[in-house]
């Protein structure tokens, strides 16, 4: 049985009362109780704070390039779909230079499980805005304030196909656990969109803040997408959903490769061996 001791790397960097403490040991408790081992996983990091975490959690890892880390994961995956793949990564990262990958990877729901520190803010390059900063905010890159809306993560990844969106925040360790078990345990693409506080670079959306606004889903249709698009519209109002939001059971893309219906690719030796026959189309 794996211990959080197991999972645990070089001693974490990051400002003291920042939510990646809280998100780093949410995965690490998750991962141990859901009976998982560092060899027995793929993780993927992204650029930032949150990607700093490649040094602190013990898995088989990559720290992908900015804005790639869901391609890179996508690929380990359909290399060795036999181990689940999670996907480190912030809200500048994901959603703004890989906002591409993000939507393509809903769509083609890759078994890929992808946890984003969302704080608003590009925290490692000094508190810029990034994609979910709120219309009006104030920082380096928009000292006047900023002009577009806020990028709305849960809406984009429910139409463009996403079979499993949650939402956890990063001052409730027992939730995020909660919602990060039952995201990597889920076929298909996950999304876990977490509320992280930055208390160095965004002094709005701090812990009370997020205190005074989240509230916990407890029946709602979790299947229905005109329930959940209800849902997912409170941010317009400044409330903050959490809990699985939406979640349908449909074949992820790996299950549909004739390719891989016998194997995983890495185990496959001979050139021989991944030349198709005409009946693994039929």
């Amino acid at each position: 049985m794996s211990s959080i001791k197991d999972f645990s790397g070089y001693a974490p960097t990051w400002c003291p009362g920042c939510g990646d403490w809280g998100i780093g040991i949410a995965i690490k408790s998750a991962l141990v109780q859901l009976g998982l081992t560092p060899s027995g996983i793929g993780v993927v990091f992204g650029i930032g704070c949150s990607g700093n975490m490649n040094d602190f959690l013990n898995a088989y890892a990559i720290h992908g390039l900015h804005g790639r880390a869901i391609p890179t994961a996508i690929g380990y995956k359909l290399a060795n779909h036999k181990i689940p793949i999670i996907v480190v990564t912030g809200d500048g990262d994901c959603y703004g230079e890989g906002g591409n990958h993000f939507l393509h990877a809903c769509r083609g729901n890759h078994d890929i499980t992808v946890i984003v520190h969302d704080n608003r803010v590009y925290g490692l390059t000094t508190g810029q805005v990034a994609p979910t900063a709120m219309k009006g905010a104030l920082s380096k890159s928009t000292p006047y304030g900023l002009i577009e809306t806020p990028f709305n993560p849960l809406a984009l990844a429910l139409t463009q196909g996403a079979t499993f969106i949650a939402q956890s925040f990063a001052g409730d360790a027992p939730h995020m656990i909660s919602m990060i078990k039952r995201a990597v345990a889920h076929k298909g693409f996950s999304l876990v969109n977490i509320l992280q506080p930055c208390v160095t670079f965004n002094k709005i959306n701090g812990y009370q803040y997020y205190r005074e606004r989240v509230y916990k889903l407890t029946d709602n249709k979790i299947d229905d997408k005109d329930e959940t698009m209800r849902i997912i519209r409170e941010v317009e109002k400044e409330k903050y959903p959490l809990g699985i939001i939406y979640q349908n059971q449909q074949s992820s893309y790996h299950e549909q490769l004739p390719q891989l219906m016998n194997n995983s690719l890495i185990k496959r030796k001979r050139f021989s061996d991944f030349k198709l026959l005409e009946k693994d189309f039929i």
